[in-house]
Parts: C-alpha cells; sequence; structure tokens
C-alpha cells in the first residue's frame, strides 16, 4: 500500500511519482524525474496537495485507495461465517494455522475472541480484522448471525462499502438472511453471495440461488459450477475465465486450474450464457456486445459484473466450503474485483451549521477529516473506539472535534485491530477502519478536524423488547456491578438499563433472552459479580384510540407565593405509521399562557406519559393539544404548569379508551413434516397467528406471529415436541394490542402487586 508521502522522505515522493501505478490508465503526461523535480519545489513550500491535483492528474492517495476495499461477512446463524473469516486471514497469511469455532484443540476461531464466544460457538461482538490479498489491503468485519445482536450487524453495515453475504447449501435462505439482506439494502451497501458447505448431505447450490431470486429478489446469476457435490465436492468451474480449479495442499493452499472437463462443457455452456444474460439485463454496454451475438472476452464479462455489483443491480454468486477449504481463495479475487473501493461509493454528511444540509462526502484523504464512532469496547487500556474515516487524514497526536457533544479530543494512540490484538500505526487516511483509545464518545458519534461541523446520519436502532430484574448476590459488588452495566449500555445501543420506580430493582432491557443471558454471564465473569436474575418481564406499552378533552386547573394557596396553572385541550391517537411516538402541539391564540411556560407544559406531559395508568407502561402514539389556558401575574411557575400538565394527562387518560400494547415477535420454525400438526397446535395456544407454511424437502417451514408474552421457555417445549429436531427463529416484528381478557388480567394483576410495595 502506498504510503503518504513524508517531509523527509524526498525519495519515497520521487518513486512514487516516477513508477506508473498500476491500476490507473496512464495519461498523456510523462512520469519524467523532471516532473518530480518541479513536485518536490512545491512540496518544500508546503503545497504537496495542490501541486499533485495541479500538475499530476493522479493525485498521490489514488492507488492506495483503489486499492482498499472494506467488507463484511453476515449471514444466518450457523452459515459458516466466523470459518470463512478463519480461512480468509489464513490465506492471506494473517494467522499461521487454522482453528475451528467448536474445535476439540480448545483455541476456537481468531474472530471469536471472547470466552463466551468460544464455549458457545457463536459470535456475539463484530470483530474487525485487516489483511492483503494481491497488493490490495481488505479490512473485514465478521458479524453475529443472532437475532439478539442485530445492532453488531447494523453497526458493521453502516460504515462498509461492500459486504458478502453467506448462505448455507442445505439451509438456503433462512429467516436471519433475509434480515441481514434488508439491512444491506437500508444502508445501499453492494454484496457477494457466498454459497458454503458444499461438501454437506443435501447441497444443492441452484436451489439455494433460485430460493435468493424469489426470497430476497436478488438479480443474481452463478459465477462458477462446482465439479460434483456432497463428498464428491472436488471444485469449482470460473465461468468468467471458463478454467476448472482444484485446490491441493493440507488446507487448500494450492489452486491448479485445469481446462473444463469434457462432461461438464454442456452445463458450463448453459451457466455461462445465464450469467452473460443476467449482467446485460442491467448493463447498456454489455447488452450490446450481446444482442449482436458477439462473442464476450472474460475482460468484457468481468468489467461488466464490476459495473452492475458496484450499481447494486446485480448479486454475483460465489460458492466453495470454507471449512473444507474450498473456494475461498477466488471468492477474495471477487472482493478486488467486484466490489467498490471507498471512492465508488457515495456517503453523504449533514451540514449542522446549515440546517442539516446534506453534503457528498468526496471520500478522499484531500477534504477535511469526517470520521465515524461506530463501535466502543472497553479494552485492556481504556476505552476503545472504532472509527471509519469517511474523508482526510487521521494522525496520532492530532486534535479531533466531537460533533454531537462540541468537545476537542486529542488522539493518545492510533491502532488497527486484528480481533483483539493491536497494531500501532501513526496516521491513517479516508476509507479505513481504525482505533483510537482514550477518547471519550458515544456509539454513533462523529468526530472532525474543527474546520466543518459536518455528522454522519445515525443508525437504525431497535427498541428492546424483553427486560430482566437483575441485582449483585451480595452489597459489596455494588460498584462493579453498576460500572459493568454503565459499560455495557455506553458499547451496546441495543441494552437498556432503568430502575423500576415501585420495587427499586434494576431493570435490563434487551433484545432478547440470550441477548440479556450473555451479559449477566459477562457481569459475572468480566467483572466477579454473581447476580440474581428475576423472571423475565415483556416491553408492553400503552397508547389511546379515541380523542379525549381536557381542562385541569392546578391552584395550591399556601403562605407566601402559591401555584395556579390552567390548561385545556385534547389528547388523541397518533395516525397509523406516523414515525414519532409522541407529538406535541401547541395551538393557543394570543397570550392566554405566556410562552415561557409551554416547554414546561410540554415536559409534563411528557413525564405523565412515561407510565400510563393501566399497568404503568410508557404510553405511546400519542398527540397532545394545547388549545387554551390561564396564568396568574403572581402565583404562575414552570412547577406550577408542570403539575397542572400531569394531572389533566392523568384526568383525560381513562376517557381516551386506553389500550395495552404487546410486542409480537415473527418466529420462523424448521420442523421435520410428522411433527407439523403438533407444532402448529401448539402455536394457536399461544395465541400466535400461522402467515405462511412451505415444504423445504421432508421438513415444515412454518412463520407465525406470536405474542413475545407467550414465547418464553419455548425452545425447551420445542425441543420435547420435535424429539429435538426442531429449531426456530425470532425477531421482532411490531407491538400490537391484546385482547380484551389479556388486558383485563394485565391490568388486574398490576393492581394487585401495587398496593403490596
Amino acid at each position: 500500500m502506498a504510503r503518504f508521502p513524508r517531509p523527509s522522505t524526498p525519495r519515497l515522493l520521487y518513486t512514487l511519482y516516477t513508477s506508473p501505478s498500476k491500476t490507473t490508465p496512464s495519461h498523456s503526461h510523462s512520469h519524467s524525474p523532471a516532473a518530480a523535480l518541479l513536485l518536490l519545489r512545491h512540496f518544500s513550500s508546503g503545497s504537496l496537495a495542490r501541486a499533485a491535483s495541479k500538475d499530476e492528474k493522479e493525485p498521490w492517495w489514488k492507488d492506495s485507495m483503489n486499492r482498499l476495499r472494506n467488507i463484511g461477512i453476515s449471514a444466518h446463524i450457523d452459515s459458516g461465517k466466523t470459518t470463512l473469516t478463519e480461512r480468509v486471514l489464513y490465506y492471506t497469511g494473517r494467522i499461521h494455522e487454522i482453528h475451528e469455532v467448536r474445535g476439540r484443540d480448545g483455541v476456537g476461531a481468531k474472530m471469536d475472541s471472547m470466552d463466551l464466544e468460544r464455549e458457545k460457538g457463536i459470535t456475539i461482538q463484530s470483530a474487525a480484522t485487516y489483511c492483503t490479498w494481491k497488493d490490495y489491503q481488505v479490512n473485514i468485519i465478521d458479524t453475529p448471525g443472532h437475532v439478539d445482536f442485530t445492532i453488531e450487524v447494523e453497526r458493521a453495515l453502516r460504515v462498509l462499502d461492500g459486504a458478502i453475504l453467506v448462505l448455507c447449501s442445505v439451509g438456503g435462505v433462512q429467516s436471519q438472511s433475509i434480515t441481514v439482506d434488508r439491512q444491506m439494502r437500508r444502508y445501499e451497501v453492494p454484496r457477494l453471495a457466498f454459497i458454503n458447505k458444499l461438501d454437506r448431505m443435501g447441497a444443492d447450490p441452484w436451489k439455494v440461488l433460485n430460493q435468493a431470486r424469489s426470497k430476497l429478489r436478488h438479480h443474481s446469476a452463478a459465477m462458477q459450477v462446482p465439479i460434483g457435490l456432497e463428498e464428491d465436492f472436488k471444485g469449482l468451474i470460473d465461468l468468467v475465465q471458463l478454467k476448472a480449479l482444484y485446490f491441493h495442499g493440507s488446507s487448500g493452499e494450492k489452486i491448479v486450474a485445469e481446462d473444463i472437463p469434457a462432461n461438464m462443457e454442456a452445463l458450463v455452456a448453459e451457466k455461462r450464457r445465464e450469467l452473460i444474460e443476467a449482467v446485460s439485463e442491467v448493463d447498456d454496454k454489455l447488452a450490446e456486445v450481446f444482442l449482436n451475438d458477439e462473442p464476450v472476452s472474460s475482460t468484457e464479462l468481468e468489467e461488466a459484473i464490476r459495473r452492475a455489483t458496484v450499481a447494486r443491480k446485480f448479486v454475483p454468486v460465489f460458492m466453495g466450503s470454507a471449512f473444507k477449504n474450498k473456494g475461498v481463495q477466488p471468492l477474495l479475487d471477487g472482493v478486488l474485483s467486484y466490489l467498490p473501493c471507498p471512492t465508488e461509493v457515495s456517503s453523504y454528511a449533514l451540514d449542522q451549521s446549515k440546517n442539516e444540509e446534506k453534503v457528498t462526502l468526496s471520500g478522499t484523504p484531500d477534504g477535511p477529516l469526517v470520521a465515524l464512532a461506530f463501535k466502543l469496547e472497553e479494552g485492556r487500556f481504556g476505552q476503545l473506539t472504532y472509527l471509519r474515516i469517511y474523508e482526510g487524514v487521521i494522525r496520532k497526536g492530532d486534535f479531533i472535534h466531537n460533533i454531537n457533544t462540541g468537545k476537542k479530543v486529542k488522539i493518545p494512540r492510533l491502532v488497527r485491530m486484528h480481533s483483539d490484538e493491536m497494531e500501532d500505526i501513526q496516521q491513517a487516511h479516508a476509507g479505513q477502519i481504525v482505533a483510537v483509545f482514550g477518547v471519550d464518545c458515544a456509539s454513533g458519534d462523529t468526530f472532525t478536524d474543527g474546520s466543518v461541523k459536518y455528522t454522519m446520519t445515525s443508525m437504525n436502532v431497535p427498541e428492546p423488547v424483553m427486560s430482566l430484574a437483575v441485582q449483585p448476590v451480595s452489597k459489596d459488588s455494588g460498584g462493579q456491578f453498576s460500572k459493568a452495566l454503565n459499560r455495557f449500555q455506553r458499547e451496546d445501543p441495543t441494552f437498556r438499563v432503568g430502575l423500576d420506580a415501585e420495587s427499586g430493582q434494576t431493570i435490563i432491557s434487551g433484545m432478547g433472552e440470550l441477548h440479556l443471558d450473555i451479559y449477566v454471564e459477562r457481569i459475572r465473569r468480566e467483572y466477579k459479580v454473581d447476580a440474581t436474575v428475576g423472571k423475565p418481564r415483556v416491553n408492553f406499552r400503552e397508547t389511546v384510540t379515541q380523542r379525549a378533552e381536557f381542562d385541569y386547573l392546578h391552584k395550591k394557596q399556601t403562605g407566601g407565593q402559591g401555584q395556579y396553572g390552567r390548561v385545556c385541550g385534547y389528547i388523541e391517537p397518533l395516525p397509523q405509521g406516523s414515525s414519532t411516538k409522541f407529538e406535541f402541539d401547541n395551538m393557543i391564540v394570543g397570550q392566554a399562557i405566556p410562552s415561557n411556560f409551554i416547554p414546561a407544559i410540554e415536559k409534563g406531559f411528557k413525564e405523565a406519559a412515561n407510565s400510563g395508568s393501566l399497568i404503568g407502561h410508557p404510553v405511546e402514539h400519542l398527540r397532545v393539544v394545547l388549545t387554551d389556558g390561564a396564568s396568574h401575574s403572581v402565583d404562575s411557575s414552570e412547577l406550577a404548569f408542570k403539575l397542572a400538565a400531569i394531572y389533566a394527562f392523568r384526568q383525560c387518560y381513562t376517557a381516551a379508551r386506553p389500550v395495552i400494547l404487546e410486542p409480537v415477535m415473527m418466529v420462523e420454525l424448521k420442523v421435520p413434516t410428522e411433527f407439523q400438526g403438533t407444532v402448529a397446535g401448539d402455536i394457536n395456544k399461544r395465541k400466535g397467528v400461522i402467515v405462511g407454511n412451505d415444504q423445504d424437502g421432508d421438513d415444515s417451514v412454518i412463520t407465525a406471529h406470536v405474542p413475545l408474552n407467550n414465547m418464553f421457555g419455548y425452545s425447551t417445549s420445542l425441543r420435547s415436541m420435535t424429539q429435538g429436531k426442531g429449531e426456530f427463529t425470532m425477531e421482532y416484528k411490531e407491538h400490537s394490542a391484546v385482547s380484551n381478557d389479556v388486558q383485563t388480567q394485565l391490568v388486574n394483576t398490576y393492581k394487585g402487586t401495587k398496593p403490596a410495595e
């Protein structure tokens, strides 16, 4: 990778400008020594960047940016993401031996650096690393597949330029593959698909390719044809170069290219034509060649696939078996050939000094520094902040400005991450992913060099759906306990901590049972605090279903100044599908209430909406409209109006016919067909609604919407119903109203517990 020219290295600068770049087309001007000397003169006057852009068509960073790729690997649980990353690191020379995710050697995969990850064989935190393949630098983030850790995937995709979607050749497109694909669409990430596990019994890549087209609506085609399947899987045929590839050596590191086996020529010709057809549908240049019936050269095809993939109109599909070390190197070549470099992806920021006007970032090291903190970790040496640099250069010792908090901080240490190991560097430029120590910030903060006030758009953070009451066993460990909770809250935006005002218990909320279990276990291991855990509780919400008027006068006379405030207006439900959860409208004409008291009234209503009177849960989708009121020249105060708002809300809440909303989960089950009836009956018992039922070989795939409150302990009962053969995944769908009998039951339970406490 071409380093930055530094003042003390004129020789490096000379070579940079006298050797023609490998990847960029040669221009009419010569790379002559005279040109380099002219540049050196400019350089000594401190105007390198300007000189480079004026006298040379190619800026100094062009080559290093073209040779940079930021990719993520994401997929459904157990599709082989971490195994694939392990192979990539091995072939690129980052690690020197391969360890399995659930290996008998007890070492575990490099990217699963937490003890918990190695024990359970799952990825909990996304891990970042970088490697070099054919002179290209590739930054890789391995993300979890479990829906409970969905924020880790969101964070990774937010800052990446491309992604690999791993699909299992036996399981096909599963529920989490659909979720991950949706996240990739949200952040407009170009992607490759990799059909893994071709060595397994029942592997059928063509079935998976068709599922990707129908379920994920991918416009895709195979880039390779496997030679044999299951235990006969020997190698792959590359449809672009028309070569058969075999992987020899103890770890598949020797690639042998041979001619296509005679018995497969017809299939290969058909699949190559299919590939050319699919790409020419979305690429005009290739369509012209194809329609004129001219032969398509491999270079033309490769360029067309790159254009279509970068434009997110096409998804190339690669194949292989990461576990059996076959097909990983061609996938790496595919990353270099088809996924974009940082300058090919357009990202924009919001200019805070111009009312959040959108600004397109150049994505080059020439502009002002703009970097996004997308992930925090508590390391051995304090807080580690992962930064994606979108523009400019960052150097160790520089001062940077946190736009979200307005603070100015110095960078004491800059590192590149390799799972949990780190390597110190002096500087980094746009397009790179680095980590800094000793910078206090939150996930999603934007840093600049102070010359601009840009913020990057924030991430989509889902609402937590489940809560647990936790408390430390011994009183002495309270300090460590709260330290752990504070740290996890800063690291993970979907993990929330609150205090139950009535019982005084600490309540932690998250995305599911596994999510909260992992955190309780981490408190135990990393902070040596034993915690007792209460019964899981569901995060209900309340809402109103009709309009109700309020007219409340708060009047209190004591010696000295009294309290006086009157508010009139109405509350009503927000229209269906509105993005906000609470709206406050001031419709008072004139000065019935002085304008300086309006914020206090809004605050009062917001506070009152934090706990509805049905079961004490927050009230959502509510619009409060203030139409009239009265104030007193002496006795009115902010407190008086705030209290008036709280009591007014309580007064009219019952008249607005409130209902309780509960989180409903989208549950996907895969069970052998003979158990289908039992499982479907059980879902009905849990008040679930079955919305889909597909056949997949000998299995039935059932999709249902089930209230989360009825899903506790489901994994155990599913195991006993299906003799351990059934599996399920669930993710949050929406909050919807509970039935009348459930509402009555919940309200009675709530009232019953109140006096007792």
